[in-house]
């Protein structure tokens, strides 16, 4: 996948999120989750662009570490959302199922660099 392609999917991931935080109900658990996941969903996108400017193997890892960190996050309160049933299965499952696939993304990613990174300074 290449750096537009994922640019481009955190972009619509961070959008879906807004539209799933829209058709949340009204009440303190609702406006709680919404307030939550509204950031950590769309901070996933707004990160990950800063991880394609990043200047070095460790800046990568640094910036990177945070996307995966929100995503994370994203998805721990989109499995509380699909848990306590506050909207419909099928108005979460794609958005859930997408939030775990960014995550292995970065999470893939991560292990790459890192990789390249040890051997990089065991030759040193």
């Amino acid at each position: 996948m290449t750096t537009n392609e994922l640019k481009f999917r955190t972009k619509k991931f961070s959008l879906e999120i807004i539209d799933l935080v829209e058709k949340l109900p009204n009440s303190i658990a609702g406006r709680t989750i919404s307030n939550q996941i509204i950031r950590s969903g769309t901070s996933v996108g707004a990160n990950y662009r800063a991880v394609c400017r990043a200047r070095s193997d460790k800046e990568f890892i640094s910036k990177m570490n945070i996307v995966l960190e929100e995503a994370d996050e994203t998805v721990f309160w989109l499995e509380i959302i699909n848990e306590k049933k506050m909207l419909a299965d099928l108005e979460i499952q794609n958005v859930l199922d997408e939030g775990n696939q960014l995550t292995a993304i970065f999470v893939s990613s991560l292990k790459t660099v890192n990789a390249r990174l040890s051997i990089s300074q065991s030759k040193i």
